[in-house]
């Protein structure tokens, strides 16, 4: 078992807020295949009425989306929803915004039918701390906040929220504004001249660095969200400071089932690398002192000639026959050789 915010919980695997959190029924399926916690679709006062269509797929397993808050308004919630949840015995995170003027006039009665724990979300980062002080007045339960992708200084804006009570952060939200084009219509894939927002594998490099960056500056939980399409992208969110890591891409391409195995796989590979517990791996990257040396390793053993390693090196200083050659004069070590091997025959340490 696992602890949020002193919360046993199942799994590190928290499934952030979308389409299969629509509803108690949704949440359940998500709790039956090893999902730790699961954030509802954001909840407003009134229904969202999505756009037709409103999810798309991009490449390198990835999703652009036009799709707004939750379907259910906000009494589905209070009256049905959270209630049977909380019958059941499932904790859960309820996602609310996107203003004080709209929590201010939720929280409360979430906190009462059901809700374990708030996550406050607005597009607005300026409607964040307003959010996070008027929520602190009306409710014990603990308050996550959700950073939007995009904001001016999102260290300083993190430093903010902890200061100000925020009990854990969600790093961080899908980007855009992104758009994609039917080349056999002319259309937006979303339909007509719709835009939407980016998620998936794509994002993951820089929730990284937001994650790394906010983790060296706060002491509070991350639930580090976005771009985790495997495993090993899981750990290396772990690695960079998240306390928990957040899918919604991921199950919503592979289906409920797969975040049994993910959690497996995580598992799996703390024991197989000899570490004790999924703590001696939470931002790993600023405990490292070591640095690259810089030198190539190659084992010729490994190397099947698929010649990756020269196609990609636009110096011309690696060629592949029988054996690897290396022109030194012209090679400027910038490793991308090394990165694209399938099977880790040249390596750059």
């Amino acid at each position: 078992m696992y602890e949020f915010l002193g919360v046993e919980i199942q799994s590190p695997i928290i499934i952030g807020s979308g389409p299969l959190t629509y509803s108690a029924e949704g949440i359940k399926k998500l709790h039956e295949n090893k999902a730790g916690l699961c954030v509802t679709k954001t909840i407003k006062l009134e229904a969202a009425v999505n756009p037709v269509p409103h999810m798309q797929m991009s490449e390198n397993k990835s999703l652009i989306n036009d799709e707004l808050w939750s379907d259910y308004n906000y009494e589905t919630w209070i009256n049905k929803e959270l209630p049977e949840l909380k019958k059941s015995g499932i904790p859960v995170i309820a996602s609310c915004g996107h203003s004080v003027e709209e929590t201010s006039l939720m929280v409360e009665k979430l906190e009462k039918e059901g809700a374990t724990f708030l996550e406050l979300v607005s597009y607005n980062e300026d409607d964040l701390l307003p959010m996070l002080l008027d929520t602190k007045k009306r409710v014990n339960i603990p308050i996550i906040v959700k950073l939007p992708s995009r904001v001016n200084n999102m260290v300083e804006l993190a430093k903010t929220l902890e200061e100000n009570g925020a009990d854990a952060l969600t790093i961080s939200d899908s980007i855009g504004p992104a758009m994609r084009i039917n080349i056999d219509t002319g259309l937006s894939t979303l339909g007509n001249k719709s835009k939407g927002w980016l998620t998936g594998e794509a994002i993951l490099p820089f929730n990284i660095n937001n994650i790394y960056e906010v983790r060296k500056n706060i002491e509070i939980p991350i639930i580090g969200l976005g771009g985790v399409m495997s495993y090993k992208n899981a750990i290396e969110v772990f690695m960079a400071g998240a306390n928990f890591v957040g899918v919604c891409t991921y199950p919503i391409i592979y289906g409920e089932k797969a975040i049994e195995k993910l959690v497996n796989q995580i598992e799996k590979w703390i024991v197989d690398n000899n570490y004790n517990s999924l703590e001696e791996i939470i931002g790993l990257i600023h405990r490292k002192t070591e640095s690259i040396v810089g030198e190539f390793k190659f084992n010729k053993d490994k190397c099947i000639k698929c010649k990756k390693c020269e196609i990609v090196c636009a110096y011309d200083a690696r060629k592949v026959s029988e054996d690897m050659y290396l022109d030194k004069s012209k090679c400027r070590k910038c490793g991308l050789c090394s990165s694209i091997c399938p099977t880790t025959a040249l390596e750059f340490y």
